[in-house]
């Protein structure tokens, strides 16, 4: 089986959570990259894999669950998704340390008026295009003590009765991603095949 793991916003393919998954799911390949921070780069990036890799599930944290989610067709765990990153990037214009190392060596990245409004584009149509079968494929999985992102409401409303709560912050720590993502991955594989 090949997981695609999508990183959050100012990180990178080795971070720790693609690790503990590694560590998790023995006999998985995880596949784990330096997303892009430009929207369509990111988008197009990722369906590439998807589709060349033949992925069998995308687990996406935070940014990584915003882009999971775009991911149309694909089984899917979005873990504590951010629907409107783009409020968060304009808050942060300018330059902007990686908060774990990148293949390429960079250190830092810019958040830009393009960057902003390329994301706030994609998010006016980011649930379009959800039928049953879509929602079957996606997973929520959201933090109770979350302190950056609050869009559990949000998920169930377009994905009824596909989310779980677990306590926890926002970046999940291995013990809480062994006892609460791993049955839900379980769960997920064997509701589609």
């Amino acid at each position: 089986m090949k997981l695609l793991f999508i990183h959050g916003l100012a990180s990178s393919g080795r971070y720790k959570m693609a690790s503990s998954l590694r560590i998790l799911l023995k006999g998985w390949e995880i596949i784990s990259p330096d997303v892009p921070i430009e929207p369509q780069q990111a988008l197009t990036m990722l369906r590439s894999i998807c589709e060349t890799q033949q992925i069998d599930l995308v687990v996406g944290l935070s940014l990584g669950g915003y882009w999971a989610q775009k991911l149309r067709g694909y089984r899917k765990i979005l873990v504590n998704p951010d629907f409107h990153v783009s409020s968060l990037l304009e808050s942060m214009k300018g330059e902007v340390k990686y908060l774990s190392p990148r293949e390429d060596g960079s250190e830092s990245f810019t958040i830009d008026d393009d960057i902003c409004r390329g994301y706030k584009e994609l998010e006016k149509t980011q649930f379009d295009s959800l039928d049953s079968e879509e929602i079957a494929l996606t997973r929520g999985l959201f933090a109770l003590d979350d302190e950056l992102v609050h869009c559990g409401k949000e998920f169930e409303a377009h994905y009824p009765s596909r989310g779980t709560d677990y306590p926890g912050k926002h970046l999940p720590v291995f013990p809480e991603l062994k006892k609460y993502l791993i049955p839900v991955i379980n769960e997920l594989v064997a509701d589609t095949k």
